[in-house]
């Protein structure tokens, strides 16, 4: 009887290890994949821009923390680093490499060229676009993937709020724009910007400059000067680390600043607030995507209002409840779609 009771309980003892075997292994298999590497190549606005390259270094660290990733950041100091540090990346193992902005599109795509095994992200770039996809064969890279923004949404409600609070300040309806390089994802902005402003305020003028520049902040900073003395009321940089220098120049003169990317209120209480694109989301989902296998080369990752994408930093303590009550009607307008923001700036 002993022996045939202790043979029971060695049948059910087995069971039981043979359950809790099948079920850690489906635990396990639901789990993100331990290990990987995931590179960041900046652009040459480099990691310290306070805004559009810091941003998204926060979204990596963000992954090696939560996701348990090793995280490799790589920072470029010229254009000509663009490939080498790409290079360096796929030679380093890693497993996705992510380059920091649509001035890394040709070198992006020619390593994902040459090696088709690891998988490439790049922000602000479509890869229904070239050079991602033929033109002729419409052919897309099938081991790459965009992280693409709606910033002309951000730049409208901006624009909006600019326009409404020039209008109530009176004197010259006069705002500007301090642009880096004259390239889509800062044209994107922009034209959201005048659109909005306009909307909200149709004698309003908008002038707008390029410092030609994303690092150098006194470029920004002059472009700046340049349209303050033209009778801005406020300046709104879309330039990276060079657009501190145009929200020092607000800052100097006494108008507003509004910031870029990443909430910038910590510039000053000249600051009205910030367009806001949230770059460090789109890193940390492109990285979890190359993390547990969901990662779809050829396809775009879309980052917008409604699913909180982009939209405002903190808005300064003076502006009245009135006007925020209009900004925040029509960012509900825009996320139901009935008013649409051009991508395209005004003649």
């Amino acid at each position: 009887m002993k022996s045939m009771a202790s043979k029971a309980l060695l049948r059910v003892a087995l069971a039981l290890l043979a359950l809790v075997a099948v079920t850690g292994a489906s635990a396990a298999a639901k789990r993100p994949a331990a290990g990987i590497t995931a590179a960041l190549v900046s652009d040459i606005g480099k990691f310290n821009d306070r805004s559009f390259n810091q941003s998204q270094l926060e979204g990596l660290n963000r992954a090696k923390a939560e996701l348990g990733v090793t995280a490799l950041p790589i920072q470029s100091n010229s254009v000509s680093d663009y490939i080498p540090n790409l290079r360096t990346a796929v030679l380093k193992k890693a497993s996705i490499v992510v380059s920091a902005g649509y001035l890394l599109a040709d070198a992006t795509n020619t390593l994902a060229a040459k090696f088709p095994k690891t998988l490439f992200a790049i922000t602000d770039y479509p890869v229904e676009a070239p050079p991602f996809t033929d033109a002729k064969t419409k052919h897309t890279s099938p081991n790459v993937m965009g992280i693409t923004f709606s910033s002309q949404e951000a730049g409208c409600l901006v624009g909006y709020l600019s326009g409404l609070m020039v209008a109530k300040a009176g004197g010259k309806q006069v705002i500007g724009v301090v642009g880096g390089v004259s390239i889509p994802p800062v044209n994107v902005y922009i034209a959201g910007y005048q659109y909005c402003a306009k909307l909200a305020n149709p004698k309003i003028k908008v002038l707008v400059g390029y410092s030609q520049d994303f690092g150098k902040q006194d470029l920004c900073k002059a472009q700046a000067e340049n349209q303050i003395a033209a009778g801005s009321q406020v300046e709104f940089q879309v330039a990276g680390g060079c657009g501190l220098g145009a929200l020092s120049a607000a800052k100097e003169h006494k108008v507003w600043g509004i910031g870029v990317d990443k909430d910038q209120s910590d510039q000053g209480a000249h600051m009205l607030t910030s367009a806001v694109k949230r770059v460090d989301v789109g890193i940390f989902t492109v990285v979890k995507a190359a993390s547990d296998g969901t990662f779809k080369g050829g396809s775009d990752l879309n980052f917008d209002l409604k699913n909180n994408g982009v939209g405002l930093g903190k808005v300064s303590p003076k502006v009245p409840a009135s006007i925020l009550t209009q900004v925040n009607a029509l960012k509900a307008k825009i996320i139901a779609g009935t008013v649409k923001v051009p991508t395209d700036m005004a003649k």
